[in-house]
């Protein structure tokens, strides 16, 4: 399943780094659980809750089976 993340995020990342920002895979967890962190104009910014869960949640559950959660980390 790592693998298959690790392509939809690279695929993802052209639209967040238009905007000033990247995401780092950090873990993909045996029960589903994607870990990632914003970079850039994406740290911090007010609307990072939506990008993890409505962006980059939402693409990897329509493409990846078994991804269950993305969650931010620090």
């Amino acid at each position: 399943m790592q693998k298959e993340v690790e392509k939809y995020i690279d695929k993802i990342r052209p639209s967040l780094q238009a905007d000033g920002g990247d995401v780092e895979l950090v873990e993909v967890t045996d029960d589903g659980i994607v870990k990632v962190k914003l970079l850039g104009a994406c740290s911090g910014c007010p609307m990072s809750t939506l990008t993890i869960k409505n962006g980059i949640e939402r693409a990897l559950k329509q493409n990846v089976d078994g991804v269950k959660e993305v969650q931010p980390v620090q």
